[in-house]
């Protein structure tokens, strides 16, 4: 469609030949010093193409570093967090809904999270799609976001919940945020003139957190430059245009157009372009009003305003001087006086719109998507640049039609692009795990799910008030922001506009000799003798000081009730993103894996103080859990002085699988009347686990979990423990006879273990490779954890060979139940690898070699815990012997000079002055008698 007064040359040249073109406004560039926008260029493909090639590059780096096959097991589908700020009904629940049911037809299967409750929860049921209203308590969030591979976030006020996200253990999860506000954009500014730089960065660490920021269209991350990280994202298509056009139908009617000062008769056409300003925007104007010209030669010739059409320009620029421009460019065309006039945009785009009749459309810059402008005009039901859309005064019927049409297109319009867009994004983000089925194609989606919006789900919300909550919200979070700035520097103090740099260099004159003096009077008063007390007092006041120091604190009444109980749980815990998981209860104790992110006022153990190894990252990552077993062992005796220990995963916890009271209860009560003896007791079963919904037997659920490398590892890891050097098969039998196993290193048992020896053998085989390229066999992508879902599994293993009865306790009820009985066990266990005296062989011998050998090799095994043989033991006793003799002869050596000491003879006798009251009494009686 073309204005009436430009000319269309229809050949075919014409239509292929636009360097013509740009060399015309080129010339006019170089007149004028115009440009077009050209300049103004956004490539969020550039990011699509990263993840691309860094897939590409992984695949290729795994298949030529490892000397594995691996393998997919399809158990589950791929999980994915959608987080809300509220479930009111707006378009973003609309746009998400149409977006998640789709996702869902690919094989994702779909969780929502809202920080407020809406009206919007029974559409997500409707469809089948569960909803959790998050709790807010003082330890954060108790949501385990690691079950999810992916978690997408809608809008701005989603930013609470990223306090979760930006803490460990959920620091590393792909997370693509959609921003469709301009609120914060335009506050950016306003934070950086104020010198509220802290805020800013504030806000720049929550975009810099986000894996994938998407926009809904191409203006907005530019305006969003302050936070721009690399990582903005352009999926154009949304339901909001539309929305708002059918509520402003209602909302506005004439009264838009009294107010503005138009006739309800009147023809109002409204010139838009692009929404970027640039300096070649009059031409552009110029050149629409000068082809709009020919339509008034229809209307009456009189001077009469009111007889012609009105023109709107519309354009961002709210500056008087461009539209006294525009209202000059006018005249000079010889149109009418007040026929046309300039209106500068600040966001009340629709009801302009709604008002007019018709929509142009004129920008020589070049959109990358269909300019949002006219999807606004079309939802409006207004047609868009047509000569035959006016006839005699009024639109024409074929105007009216072609309008209608228009606003019916536009109501579903991009839906297809949106739902590709977002799906080819999370393809080439999000990692999947072995067990995990991959999503099918997007062009495998039915293609009534692409075509339309899901708007026959909102049709009795759908008129509700539609609220901008984002202006509301950034007041708010301003004002919880400088609270908490004049909480943390205090009040501001007045300052006198009159306070000149005379006076202030004054006061700091005198503030240095103040300082002068005072260190002065303390080096004084250092020197002078002073009562130190007795060494009691000395040491009780070293003591306090070093506890204020450290943030210690008295033990409290946990610590001493868990002096008189049978065993302790321990909880391993990495990050504050755990802490709502963890037990305050005098039966259970935290250790944290990393001296950061420690919980305050609890006496949890540090795990890097008891071991070294947990210092080393890599090493804290790939053992996991078994990092705290570790620093457990190492010098037990020092921390834990009951005869049987626990452990528990705080993710079972987040899965509602720890024990109840009753079930603690039940636990104790079976330890300490020894009911089934030297047991393993677990309370998270195999066959429950998500990851194995097919039910499979051990080894086939290990090697589901582990690329389908679980079992050749296991047995390479026993032959290098045992020294096997043959072709004998290493892999212990785990036979099905209708039992369960444990997961999730959750279990008690007596306070012996054979685990140190096995994770050396196998680090031995994977440190290499792993450590230099993050590549491992039994993970498809680049995994820091490795091999510690095989791990997780090891324990059944031990327990099972080493002849132990395994009693699972039901973690609500506490009702217990054996599994693998000894009697279907027998001819099975291979007990000579796991009995007791043969791990204390292989551990005194390993630990003699250390001892023994200093050369430089790599070697974990030492780093696991105490060094213990029979070598050191008689070392440490001949040192304990050689340090007694010692004293012994220092006790000697005092006493000898004790004897010959030498006592200098009193040079006289000391006599005792009278106190002042006597002698004043005495001087006055030999007076008296004198």
């Amino acid at each position: 469609m073309f204005l009436p007064g430009s000319v269309m040359d229809k050949s075919p040249d014409s239509l292929d030949d636009k360097d013509l073109v740009f060399r015309e406004l080129g010339y006019l560039k170089e007149m004028g010093g115009l440009d077009f926008g050209e300049d103004i260029t956004l490539e969020p493909c550039k990011l699509l193409q990263k993840f691309q090639s860094q897939n590409k590059q992984l695949n290729l780096e795994s298949s030529s570093a490892l000397n594995r096959s691996q393998h997919r097991f399809q158990y589950r589908k791929p999980q994915l967090a959608l987080v809300f700020a509220d479930l009111l009904v707006n378009p973003q629940q609309l746009l998400m809904v149409t977006i998640a049911n789709a996702l869902r037809e690919i094989g994702y299967e779909i969780q929502v999270y809202s920080i407020e409750d809406g009206p919007a929860y029974d559409v997500w049921q409707n469809i089948g799609i569960p909803v959790t209203v998050l709790k807010f308590n003082p330890s954060g969030i108790a949501v385990d976001w690691l079950n999810y591979n992916g978690i997408l976030v809608s809008s701005l006020e989603a930013k609470s919940v990223f306090s979760s996200f930006m803490q460990e253990p959920f620091k590393s999860l792909p997370l693509i945020w959609t921003i469709h506000e301009r609120a914060l954009a335009v506050r950016s500014r306003q934070y950086t003139s104020a010198g509220q730089i802290d805020l800013v960065n504030d806000w720049k660490n929550v975009f810099n957190r986000a894996t994938v920021v998407v926009f809904p269209n191409y203006a907005l991350p530019m305006i969003y430059s302050t936070f721009d990280t690399g990582n903005y994202y352009v999926i154009p298509g949304s339901p909001a245009d539309a929305w708002k056009g059918e509520n402003a139908m209602y909302l506005y009617k004439d009264n838009q157009r009294a107010s503005m000062g138009y006739g309800p008769n009147e023809v109002l056409i409204a010139i838009v372009g692009s929404q970027f300003m640039y300096r070649g925007l009059w031409l552009e104007h110029a050149l629409i009003l000068q082809a709009l010209l020919p339509l008034f030669a229809d209307f009456s010739s009189d001077n009469d305003s009111i007889s012609h059409p009105k023109i709107i320009v519309l354009s961002s620029d709210s500056a008087s001087n461009y539209s006294m421009a525009v209202e000059k460019i006018a005249l000079n065309l010889r149109y009418p006086s007040g026929v046309v006039k300039h209106v500068a945009v600040h966001g009340d785009v629709d009801g302009v719109l709604s008002m007019t009749d018709l929509v142009i459309y004129g920008s020589f810059l070049e959109e990358p998507s269909f300019p949002e402008i006219l999807i606004k005009a079309m939802s409006h039901g207004k047609p868009i640049i047509i000569l035959q859309m006016i006839s005699k005064g009024k639109l024409s019927p074929l105007a009216l039609n072609i309008a209608s049409i228009g606003r019916g297109t536009v109501k579903n319009m991009m839906v297809q692009e949106t739902i590709e867009g977002y799906a080819m994004l999370l393809e080439n983000v999000l990692k999947f795990p072995s067990e995990v089925a991959p999503p099918k194609a997007v062009i495998e989606l039915p293609s009534k799910l692409k075509e339309e919006w899901q708007w026959n789900l909102f049709v009795n919300l759908q008129n509700s008030t539609l609220e901008d909550k984002s202006s509301k919200f950034l007041n708010n979070l301003e004002k919880q922001w400088n609270h908490s700035q004049r909480k943390k520097f205090g009040s501001p103090v007045a300052m006198n506009d009159s306070f000149s740099y005379e006076i202030w260099e004054e006061e700091k004159k005198m503030h240095i000799f103040d300082t002068k003096r005072r260190r002065e009077e303390q080096e004084l008063k250092d020197r002078t003798d002073q009562s130190r007390g007795t060494w009691e007092d000395v040491y009780r006041n070293a003591k306090r000081a070093d506890r204020a120091r450290n943030d210690l604190h008295e033990r409290d009444e946990r610590e001493l009730e868990r002096t008189g109980q049978p065993f302790c749980i321990y909880e391993p815990y990495f990050g504050e993103g755990t802490w709502p998981f963890l037990h305050r209860s005098s039966l259970y104790r935290g250790i944290g894996l990393s001296t950061k992110g420690r919980r305050p006022r609890m006496d949890d153990v540090d795990g890097p103080s008891r071991l070294e190894l947990l210092k080393n990252s890599y090493y804290r990552d790939i053992l996991g859990e078994y990092g705290a077993f570790f620093a457990i062992a190492n010098r037990i005796d020092h921390l834990h002085k009951n005869a049987w220990i626990g452990f528990q995963s705080w993710r079972a916890t987040a899965r509602k699988a720890s024990l109840s009271e009753v079930a603690e209860t039940s636990l104790l009560g079976a330890i300490e009347k020894r009911k089934y003896g030297d047991a393993l007791y677990f309370w998270v079963r195999m066959d429950k686990d998500p990851r194995n919904s097919l039910q499979q037997d051990f080894w086939s659920f290990c090697d589901a979990i582990n690329a389908g490398n679980c079992k050749f590892a296991f047995s390479e890891t026993l032959k290098t423990m045992y020294g096997i050097r043959t072709e004998l098969n290493s892999l212990p039998p785990m036979p099905e006879d209708g039992g369960t196993w444990s997961v999730m290193q959750s279990w008690a048992l007596p306070t012996k273990s054979f685990l140190e020896m096995f994770v050396d053998a196998l680090d031995a085989q994977m440190y290499d490779e792993h450590h230099q390229s993050g590549h491992c066999y039994l993970s498809f992508s680049k995994d820091k954890h490795c091999y510690s879902r095989m791990l997780e599994l090891l324990i059944n293993v031990w327990a099972y060979h080493s002849a132990r009865r395994m009693v699972y306790v039901n973690p609500e009820s506490g009702v217990m139940q054996e599994y693998h009985i000894f009697k279907d066990r027998r001819g099975k266990m291979w007990v000579k690898w796991f009995a007791l005296n043969t791990l204390k062989a292989m551990d005194e011998d390993l630990a003699e070699e250390a001892d023994s050998d200093h050369s430089k090799r790599r070697w974990i095994w030492p780093s696991t815990g105490e060094v213990v043989w029979q070598g050191v033991l008689d070392r440490e006793r001949n040192i304990r012997n050689r340090q007694k003799e010692k004293r012994k002869q220092k006790s000697k050596d005092k006493q000898e000079r004790m004897r010959h000491k030498h006592r200098q003879k009193a040079l006289g006798k000391y006599v005792k002055p009278l106190p002042e009251e006597d002698m004043e009494i005495s001087n006055s009686t030999l007076l008296t008698s004198n």
